[in-house]
């Protein structure tokens, strides 16, 4: 069983003994010279010894002091080594993102071998889900929300902001009721994102369509899903017309599988946006901020707005 002084004790006698000063160890250290001083007066009564001769302008090491502060030293810089490595491995392991499942599925998964050859020592791990992160019980490091940016005790760093319109497929631009202004939508299928009916942060069918004028158009009327991801394949599929973040459509409108009916489409974004959230104790560590460093960069390459 190892027998040790209080490790602070050590750490201020061998900064003092390395710098022959309190002063200088105090600043090295981060407390007041009185603060060092009283640790080695400490150690020296735990050890029985003077490590030091105080005089009025110097400082010298006693026989003891000189004898152990080589083993000392050799000893912390150990244990420094030690504690950065238990930190390496740690920050090379898992990391581990809470993210909505339509952002995810659309935006970010697309995107994340990008990151993976910037940072092949981390394990990436993607919590496709809309509950809000637990961070306290060490499951999640990085989560990506739509919101207000509201969040007590984390680190909010906003991602992008988010345009809402009406998309449809190309389909519904012809035949019998041929979409090409709002008020032609009294003849086509309206498709909801659950979501965005439950939350009144949400821009939804109620909101477009009261911006728009057309009062005389039940705005609940239609179809729901759960996700944008399951509403834009609903509008691919032509079975209607939805109301989803451009963010997450951003693919299938270059690819001609979605259009906008009414050109380019008004602004619905109500100043809400995505944001990388995390706590903000967590805002050193490596793997946490490599991605919240990368994930904006990506942000700013893609937003739409």
């Amino acid at each position: 069983m190892r027998q040790l002084p209080p490790l602070n004790a050590l750490r201020a006698f061998e900064a003092a003994a390395r710098h022959m000063s309190f002063s200088k160890a105090a600043d090295e250290l981060n407390v007041t010279p009185a603060a060092i001083s009283q640790q080695i007066r400490a150690l020296e009564d735990i050890v029985g010894v003077k490590l030091f001769r105080r005089l009025t302008r110097a400082l010298l090491l006693t026989d003891a002091g000189r004898v152990a502060l080589p083993a000392l030293t050799a000893g912390l810089d150990l244990l420094a080594e030690g504690y950065s490595d238990m930190r390496r491995q740690e920050d090379a392991g898992a990391l581990t993102i809470s993210v909505a499942p339509s952002l995810a599925a659309k935006w970010l998964v697309p995107r994340l071998e990008g990151f993976r050859a910037l940072h092949p020592q981390f394990d990436i791990r993607i919590d496709a889900t809309d509950r809000l992160a637990d961070f306290q019980r060490g499951d999640v490091d990085v989560a990506l929300r739509y919101g207000d940016g509201q969040y007590d005790g984390m680190e909010v760093r906003c991602l992008m902001s988010e345009l809402s319109a009406p998309v449809c497929s190309p389909a519904l631009l012809e035949g019998a009721h041929p979409l090409r202004k709002p008020t032609d939508l009294r003849h086509h299928t309206l498709l909801h994102s659950q979501w965005r009916m439950q939350h009144a942060f949400a821009p939804n069918w109620r909101m477009w369509l009261k911006a728009s004028g057309l009062g005389d158009i039940d705005p609940e009327h239609g179809p729901r899903f759960s996700e944008d991801t399951l509403v834009a394949q609903a509008a691919i599929a032509g079975q209607g017309v939805a109301l989803v973040g451009q963010v997450v459509v951003a693919a299938d409108l270059r690819a001609g599988l979605l259009v906008h009916p009414f050109g380019t489409p008004s602004d619905m974004r109500q100043n809400y946006c995505y944001y990388v959230v995390y706590p903000q104790e967590d805002a050193t560590r490596p793997k946490v901020r490599a991605f919240a460093d990368w994930v904006l960069d990506e942000a700013k390459a893609s937003d739409p707005a």
